[in-house]
């Protein structure tokens, strides 16, 4: 395989999607789009999605990918709040939020392909083209191939969510060149793509998570970037992902805990079934992986599964081995070199090693960033110079980092400090739990209480008190929760990460008050 792939047969060779993002650049300066200016891509994994982020880089302008899973306000709320000057559609996409795109801004449609549409069900009329909107390919078709662009795109600007208020946009400083050389040299560490990894044109790997997250767009981008071949999987399917790394002897691969989860929950049968001693280097972040999950995963695949963690603003600060985990359980890493990683209290002193508090971080290789249209919150985020990702953890004796939950997440039930992803790791070891979250729910007495909803595994009959006696074996009893429901499915991101705050919201609208 050379090139990128759709999982189904698609297969577009790396010099024409180059070629076309050069004629896409030549048609986004024709329409004024230059330097510091958004183009926002609206698109499910296709190739489009390299053409477009290129073309936009080519012009000096930041490519902004946004989850297309908003609602029609959501989604109105990134295009004019990113100030946008083009926007990049699937079809499907399109009809649902039609109304929303903003006036006066060009809007390309891309084909929805037959492998998206079997991957999510879609029916052709659903994936119609909409009348008179410009076809992305017709389109640059129409322009020579733009020759030369900045020496250092600005790159991508990511939206994130918080708890309140709407999502900003984290607009990041174009690097110089000593920078931007450092940077690179992290990332490809990182992502496994470095020289002394071997041969970057000869790498294959499989983009599992949908590009509109930070980590699946540097990683699939990066890919595309130094010759690496990629399949594009238009939403994770575990088995799915094993035939594709059988197949194409898949070498690298970048993912998340909840994936491993799912795959370990293959039958034994089905994961004897295929070969995968063709993998070298699989990386993973975004979450905490629960320690009996990346045991079971390196026991099954090898040492050959990394982590690393950070954020959109701070880009990746720690990595850790398979060798240095198994060493120090638990941990997501050690701060690379250019790094700076540090554990603080409520008042913002360092705290001594072991000792649990805010983690706040930076990578001084990289540029800084601000919110967009929002600085102040950009002054809000830093502490002791560094920035907080409103992660609580603590640094062990030799340097490694270990998570214990998000900040925002965490319950506060009479006072005490109740962090679910200890209480999710544990429900994940229950026999008939497929998948679960805990969150925390008003309670008049005590502020919070705590909720767990879980996905029983199929033809699994476990109910409320056996989830409750297996826990209460395990953890404390303030940790077991009050309230278990059970669900038939969980609200997801394609990425299989579960919509937590669907699931929490309905609990909080008539409370008064938000925690």
């Amino acid at each position: 395989m050379t090139g990128i792939m759709q999982s189904g047969a698609r297969i577009a060779d790396i010099a024409k999607l180059n070629d076309n993002a050069a004629r896409a650049a030549s048609g986004f300066e024709s329409l004024g789009i230059g330097a510091g200016d958004v183009v926002a891509i609206y698109l499910r994994n296709d190739f489009a999605f390299f053409e477009v982020s290129v073309a936009a880089g080519l012009v000096g302008a930041y490519s902004t990918p946004a989850n297309w899973h908003n609602s029609p306000d959501e989604a109105s709320y990134i295009f004019q709040n990113s100030g946008a000057k083009a926007i990049v559609i699937h079809a499907d996409l399109y009809h649902p939020i039609a109304k929303a795109l903003p006036a006066g801004v060009p809007v390309f449609v891309v084909e929805t392909p037959d492998e998206i549409m079997s991957a999510y069900g879609l029916s052709k009329e659903t994936c119609a083209l909409p009348a008179g909107v410009p076809l992305w390919r017709e389109w640059l078709a129409g322009f020579p191939p733009k020759t030369k662009g900045p020496d250092e795109p600005p790159g991508t600007m990511i939206y994130t969510s918080g708890t309140t208020g709407h999502p900003k946009g984290v607009r990041r400083a174009r690097p110089n060149a000593e920078q931007a050389v450092a940077w690179q040299s992290v990332i490809g560490h990182v992502m496994g793509f470095a020289p002394s990894y071997g041969d970057p044109t000869k790498m294959v790997t499989v983009v599992t998570g949908p590009m509109y997250h930070s980590a699946p767009n540097a990683y699939g981008l990066f890919a595309f970037r130094v010759g690496a071949s990629a399949i594009l999987q238009p939403r994770f399917d575990p088995e799915e992902l094993l035939m594709l790394i059988e197949k194409h002897k898949v070498t690298h691969l970048h993912m998340v805990p909840t994936m491993f989860v799912r795959l370990l929950k293959l039958p034994d049968e089905v994961k004897k079934k295929y070969d995968l001693s063709s993998l070298k280097f699989v990386v993973h972040a975004a979450a905490p992986c629960p320690v009996h999950v990346k045991q079971a995963m390196i026991e099954w695949w090898g040492p050959v599964i990394y982590e690393y963690y950070g954020g959109t603003e701070t880009g990746a600060v720690v990595f850790c081995t398979s060798e240095e985990y198994l060493k120090h359980p638990g941990t997501v890493g050690k701060a690379f070199a250019a790094a700076d990683v540090r554990v603080l209290d409520e008042d913002g002193k360092e705290l001594a090693k072991g000792a649990t508090g805010e983690v706040v971080c930076r990578m001084h290789s990289l540029p800084d960033f601000t919110y967009h249209g929002d600085d102040e919150k950009r002054r809000r985020a830093e502490k002791a110079g560094l920035i907080t990702l409103g992660d609580v953890g603590y640094l062990d004796d030799d340097g490694f980092l270990y998570l214990c939950d998000r900040a925002k997440d965490m319950i506060i039930s009479g006072g005490v400090n109740i962090y679910p992803a200890e209480i999710e790791a544990e429900l994940h070891k229950m026999p008939g739990v497929n998948d679960c979250a805990v969150f925390g729910i008003p309670d008049d007495e005590y502020g919070e209480q705590i909720c767990a909803v879980v996905q029983r595994s199929p033809n699994a009959t476990i109910s409320e008190a056996e989830v409750r006696a297996f826990l209460r074996e395990r953890i404390a009893g303030y940790k077991v929760p009050k309230r278990v429901e059970f669900h038939t499915d969980l609200p997801r991101e394609d990425s299989g990460k579960i919509f937590k705050r669907k699931l929490r919201a309905p609990f909080w609208e008539n409370a008064g008050r938000s925690i």
